[in-house]
């Protein structure tokens, strides 16, 4: 389903409606026929509003109290590689121009939600589709479309990790070549128990890396420190089975030992899921 998210006048509203246009017509073509330079947009970092800025800086200063100790040295790491601005809604070509040399991957602007296929076709391109606009002040502690800060802060500091990064191509050619039922509704249940609500083990202790998480202070402490949450040992094949709902706070989580074991498990996944497709790993 189509949401349209125009909480300021960020996104031009000609060039946006042809980038959702795409991406919607892109929902059912052959693979090799999705471009997704159609589905991206321009950011126009000069129509960000004061407001919008203190919505950033405010976000990004209470989520960085606690996730000094809450989060992944690798997640934290990245966010010292990439240098975000705390005081401003990120430039996205200052966010490439560090991540690029790092990884390969590129944070490209879209407007909002695209079709899952669209979605996969940039994640196998290193390109990760990011929604420029920001909530408002009004729902500052919630807001359930994507917006910059969940997708900048919350998703691209791992970009710049090569492990983490390589996953995630391998994931978006997995997901993109698929259209075994089975196949897809396994790699959904993939992505939500890792890159939006993993947790991994460093050092003794359990740390946060999904975005779903690193982007919510209620969440987050619920994930590291309610007893209500069963935390177990990460299987790739365990997780796949495993169904979620996405309207209250997480009763099962799945923690890795590192992650070259998501890396690795995906690869020997995918491997399988495009020989069914008859696509070259």
């Amino acid at each position: 389903m189509r949401k349209d998210i125009r909480y300021n006048e960020v996104i031009d509203g000609a060039e946006f409606e042809r980038a959702q246009a795409a991406a919607d017509n892109s929902a059912n073509l052959p693979e090799h026929l999705i471009n997704p330079e159609k589905f991206y947009v321009t950011q126009h970092w000069d129509r960000y509003t004061q407001e919008n800025h203190e919505v950033w800086a405010t976000l990004v200063a209470r989520r960085m109290e606690s996730l000094g100790s809450q989060a992944s040295e690798v997640f934290l790491n990245g966010v010292r590689l990439l240098g975000f601005d705390q005081l401003q809604v990120p430039r996205l070509e200052n966010v490439n121009a560090k991540l690029g040399p790092l990884t390969g991957w590129q944070s490209r602007g879209v407007p909002g939600y695209l079709p899952a296929k669209s979605f996969f076709a940039c994640l196998a391109k290193r390109e990760f589709p990011t929604t420029i606009v920001i909530r408002p002040q009004e729902l500052l502690e919630y807001l359930p479309e994507p917006d910059i800060f969940h997708d900048v802060f919350g998703h691209v500091p791992l970009h710049a990790d090569p492990v983490f990064a390589d996953f995630l191509q391998t994931y978006g050619k997995a997901a993109l070549h698929t259209n075994n039922p089975n196949h897809i509704e396994r790699l959904a249940r993939l992505f939500w128990f890792t890159v939006e609500f993993g947790l991994i083990r460093e050092n003794g202790q359990t740390k946060l890396y999904g975005s779903g998480l690193i982007s919510s202070l209620g969440e987050s402490f619920h994930a590291l420190e309610s007893a209500n949450v069963d935390r177990r040992p990460f299987d790739l094949d365990r997780v796949c089975d495993t169904p979620f709902e996405i309207d209250h706070y997480q009763p099962i989580l799945y923690e890795l030992e590192c992650f070259e074991q998501l890396r690795d498990g995906m690869s020997e996944y995918a491997e399988r899921v495009l020989n069914e497709a008859g696509v070259a790993a």
